[in-house]
């Protein structure tokens, strides 16, 4: 079964995104700001995670670089879904470690490839 880390500090898409990975069959952990993804990808190591950018406290874009940085994170892939949606925010994802962006509003097709990617 995987493990799938999913962190947005909107409820909505938090929850939308969380039954599409159950609903997948793999078992969901969730957070809510880019401190807390960082402490729950470094206790639950899951399998990949979904990281929303614009966040409180830490973007998605900082927490992408301290899980890539980390001995304990830094293969876990990373998944941004995002309003942003530009060339450049796309360049400047992978550029901090990303391996790809979904903008929202997503499809659950969308989500459903990148847990089939693993």
């Amino acid at each position: 079964m995987r493990k799938i880390l999913i962190c947005d500090d909107s409820i909505t898409d938090l929850t939308n995104i969380k039954t599409i990975v159950e609903n997948a069959g793999a078992l969901t952990i969730t957070a809510s700001n880019g401190r807390e993804a960082l402490e729950k990808a470094q206790s639950e190591r899951p399998d990949l995670i979904f990281l929303d950018i614009i966040m409180p406290e830490m973007d998605g874009f900082e927490t992408c670089r301290k899980l890539r940085d980390h001995p304990d994170t830094k293969d876990i892939p990373v998944v941004f879904v995002t309003t942003k949606n530009q060339k450049a925010d796309r360049l400047w994802a992978q550029m901090q470690g990303a391996k790809d962006l979904i903008s929202k509003p997503y499809k659950a097709d969308q989500i459903l490839e990148k847990i089939g990617a693993l």
